[in-house]
């Protein structure tokens, strides 16, 4: 417990300074620019963005998708994703929200706190003394804000290579007709504000397993190996209704926005699913850091 009591004693000492205020330790920017220089962050960002052209690369060479016609019959998106750019960037989206972005929120929120204690600095941050709870929020801020730039970086590089490649037009809608692309960005931009609120649970399990182990692997591998089992349990039909409490039976419930009049009781019941799983993950990651011996 001798590390609690320094920080404790640390804290109160530093508390009747002139001065001192606990809410400007750890400024958002300060930390936002320390996450941002980790080698980590440029090659994420690096991998997503290049996703888009591998697969205008790889429609090339296999010659997949159609000449972006439509009869009013239904069309899978894979068929589609040539029609236009809008349905490039929602095939892209298609494609990576299962697994791809799970990866680069596993990443920034597991990998936050963990690696402090890997390196040995977590005790030096806790004496300087930024409070436990102020540490934690400014990191917490931080990873969710890298986490909503990496997914919305796939859809705009996508929608914006896929407009180049195959011009800006309508959205053909997988179950028949199309929808202006002026209609079509305002959904695309929704379904990439529902994939965000649906990997909440991920963010939530990768920053609780974060302020329990100075693995930061560990944080980020049991993170996306929980969302994996999530995803087999969905699959499991003898479960019946039992799935919908599984964030991962809603997680391609944006399809819905692919369509001409918009389901919204898919994505609602899904982004409370989810949001209250990130609440209670968050709200354990906040008690157990209070109560943590900080010996790293």
């Amino acid at each position: 417990m001798s590390g609690t009591r320094t920080t404790a004693a640390a804290a109160t000492a530093t508390a009747a300074a002139p001065g001192y205020a606990a809410g400007r330790t750890l400024p958002l920017r300060v930390e936002a620019l320390r996450q941002w220089r980790r080698r980590r962050t440029l090659v994420m960002g690096g991998v997503l963005a290049a996703l888009p052209f591998v697969m205008i690369i790889a429609f090339a060479v296999g010659g997949g998708g159609d000449d972006g016609r439509s009869d009013g019959g239904r069309v899978s998106m894979i068929d589609a994703a040539t029609a236009s750019g809008a349905n490039f960037a929602v095939t892209c989206l298609f494609v990576s929200a299962g697994f791809l972005l799970v990866v680069p929120v596993a990443l920034f929120c597991g990998d936050t706190v963990a690696s402090e204690a890997s390196w040995s600095s977590l005790r030096y941050l806790l004496a300087s003394p930024v409070p436990r709870a102020r540490l934690l929020w400014s990191k917490l801020v931080v990873a969710l804000g890298f986490s909503l730039v990496a997914i919305v970086l796939l859809p705009a590089v996508a929608l914006a290579a896929g407009t180049v490649a195959y011009g800006w037009g309508p959205l053909k809608l997988p179950t028949g007709g199309v929808l202006a692309a002026g209609d079509a960005v305002p959904r695309l931009l929704l379904a990439v504000a529902f994939v965000f609120v649906s990997q909440l649970v991920t963010a939530g399990l990768a920053f609780w397993l974060s302020t329990r182990t100075d693995a930061p692997l560990g944080a980020v591998g049991g993170a996306v190996g929980l969302t994996i089992v999530g995803n087999v349990l969905d699959a499991v039909t003898a479960l019946g209704h039992w799935r919908e409490f599984l964030p991962a039976h809603w997680q391609f419930a944006w399809v819905d926005l692919l369509q001409p009049t918009v389901e919204w009781g898919g994505m609602a019941k899904g982004a409370a699913v989810s949001v209250s799983y990130a609440l209670v993950l968050g709200a354990l990651a906040f008690r157990g850091f209070a109560r943590k011996d900080i010996v790293s």
